[in-house]
């Protein structure tokens, strides 16, 4: 099961930068396959969704980028700035709250193993 674009994008700028806070730089397709990875496929990040997100954090201040020529391929990476840093930490306390509200909301009972 995959979850809905809808959800996905509400929360993908949160991910993407909690991915380069843990990860210090990566580029779009690497970007795409860690988010694919670490979610067991559940999230999948199509590169329509993830480069606007990209350059809306650039130009937002809170993400840089470099170039780096691998052979005859350009490869763009991708990295926190310092307020991106900061905002990462915001954005991630604010996801995490409004998650505790949704399953109070909702009357969600927390999964027992």
């Amino acid at each position: 099961m995959t979850y809905s674009s809808e959800l996905i994008k509400g929360t993908l700028k949160t991910i993407v930068l909690k991915l380069l806070a843990d990860n210090k730089r990566m580029y779009g397709y690497e970007i795409t396959q860690r988010v694919k990875v670490l979610t067991l496929g559940k999230i999948q990040i199509t590169e329509g969704s993830l480069y606007p997100t990209l350059h809306a954090l650039e130009q937002e201040g809170w993400v840089s980028t470099e170039t780096e020529y691998i052979g005859k391929r350009v490869r763009k990476y991708y990295s926190l700035s310092p307020a991106g840093k900061t905002k990462t930490k915001e954005r991630v306390k604010e996801f995490s709250e409004f998650m505790d509200t949704m399953v109070f909301l909702l009357g969600i009972k927390p999964k027992t193993s």
